[in-house]
């Protein structure tokens, strides 16, 4: 099959990431200490994956905010970068796409190599190619659909929480967080149901590289892991095809007039199934799973909402911009341009870090803590802000919104009961592991 022989000979950054490699860049960085205010300014480095899997970050960004907004660093494992740190600046350089590229060098602060392959996707297009190709699955989670969605979420949910074992530990993230995402993502795409875990595996070996975990891993796993993903979403894109227009994502993209001839450009073709499962995957699961760690972490605001579940609409953005499931989207410059003071040069890497947009104090007072009638929740960046604004934030905010309008049903505490797990990661802010005990009421 012409797509496998593309996957099989792809040879983005990711698959030729050797050892040689991690530990030439390592050399090249400049040592941290532990405390942020001991580093000179110059030589932060914000991308180290490490201070997310320890929860260590918040010191660290909080003195890019208060010092130097827009910071340059230049020396880190993937190279030189710009990092913009307050929610200003963030939606200036989100809404400037005529100035700042998505298309130019990809959305991650991996820096991709000249003479590699790629895979495309409209998250990473800029405007015209963008809005085609976007506009083509959007309808999928239209107001109108999400409505005849809602019943489904809610069954899902409901069996879900109905099997969870009451009085015993289990993992939140598994059996909940996993769980749901998967079901949700079979249903988007009408993926046989059985299989529905390896969208999420999909999802994880897209994410997981050296580069933003810091982590070897197994290269060949990982090239037949998307290979598999290729291949079945080619036959599933065939199938739909053949077939009339329906409302899941893969038929969109086989009858979308923007779209259908991807099945001619297998890069763009795995690019975007696979920007659809994880835009579906992370921001959901993650923030179901930092819901309950926040829940836990200030008992307060869980007695709020045990007295008034008229808050969890209002809860569910706060629990996104606690959480903030995408630490940063990168952006690269076309020309010369002045951003606040800061002279960026033309094909300079900019670096969003919406994790810290959403901890600025200048929007969010006591922005650390987590607040579920906060008034301004909303104004969170963590689904990204302009042309490039999540497609399907108002799927992801529905699914968490049922969910907890269940459990406050079922279930007085969801309570936390051992360490949570983080994963090392400076791209999705991703948990692995909950162990909680569910009280009845």
């Amino acid at each position: 099959m012409r797509l496998a022989s593309y996957v099989r000979d792809l040879h983005c950054d990711a698959l030729r990431f050797t050892k040689d490699d991690q530990k030439e860049r390592q050399m090249s960085t400049t040592p941290q200490p532990a405390d942020a205010m001991s580093q000179a300014l110059e030589d932060i480095d914000v991308s180290r994956p490490e201070r997310f899997r320890d929860d260590t970050w918040q010191d660290w960004f909080a003195r890019l905010r208060n010092e130097d907004p827009i910071h340059y660093c230049k020396d880190s494992p993937n190279g030189p970068y710009w990092s913009v740190t307050s929610h200003a600046d963030i939606k200036a350089v989100d809404t400037n796409h005529a100035v700042f590229s998505s298309e130019a060098k990809g959305i991650s602060i991996v820096e991709p190599r000249e003479e590699d392959g790629g895979i495309e996707n409209f998250i990473a297009m800029d405007p015209p190619r963008h809005d085609q190709q976007r506009k083509t699955v959007t309808p999928s989670v239209a107001p109108t659909n999400l409505a005849t969605m809602e019943p489904l979420i809610r069954e899902r949910v409901i069996d879900i929480l109905e099997n969870l074992p009451v009085g015993e530990t289990f993992n939140w993230v598994d059996r909940v967080s996993v769980e749901l995402t998967a079901r949700m993502l079979a249903t988007l795409f009408d993926f046989p149901y059985e299989d529905r875990r390896k969208l999420v595996y999909w999802s994880d070996i897209t994410t997981n590289i050296p580069q933003v975990t810091g982590i070897e891993i197994d290269m060949a796993e990982r090239q037949a892991g998307l290979q598999e993903c290729a291949v079945t979403f080619y036959q599933l894109w065939q199938q739909r095809a053949a077939e009339p227009p329906k409302f899941d994502l893969i038929s969109m993209l086989a009858h979308g007039e923007a779209t259908k001839d991807l099945i001619n450009d297998p890069m763009g073709l795995l690019g975007n199934i696979i920007l659809l499962i994880v835009g579906g995957n992370d921001t959901t699961r993650n923030s179901i799973s930092g819901g309950v760690i926040a829940l836990n972490q200030y008992p307060k605001e869980y007695q709020k909402l045990r007295e008034d579940a008229a808050l969890i609409p209002n809860m569910v953005s706060e629990m996104i911009r606690w959480q903030t499931p995408v630490i940063h989207m990168r952006r690269t410059a076309l020309e010369d341009y002045n951003l606040s003071g800061k002279h960026i040069k033309k094909g300079d890497k900019v670096v969003m870090w919406y994790l810290s947009g959403n901890r600025d104090e200048q929007v969010f007072p006591e922005a650390d803590k987590f607040i579920i009638n906060r008034d301004n929740a909303r104004q969170h960046v963590a689904f990204g802000f302009g042309v490039h604004r999540c497609m399907g934030n108002r799927l992801a905010e529905m699914q968490l919104r049922v969910l907890w309008e269940e459990i406050q049903t079922r279930f007085s505490r969801v309570e936390i009961v051992g360490d949570v797990v983080r994963l090392p990661n400076n791209f999705i802010r991703g948990i692995s592991e909950v162990p909680v005990v569910l009280h009845p009421h």
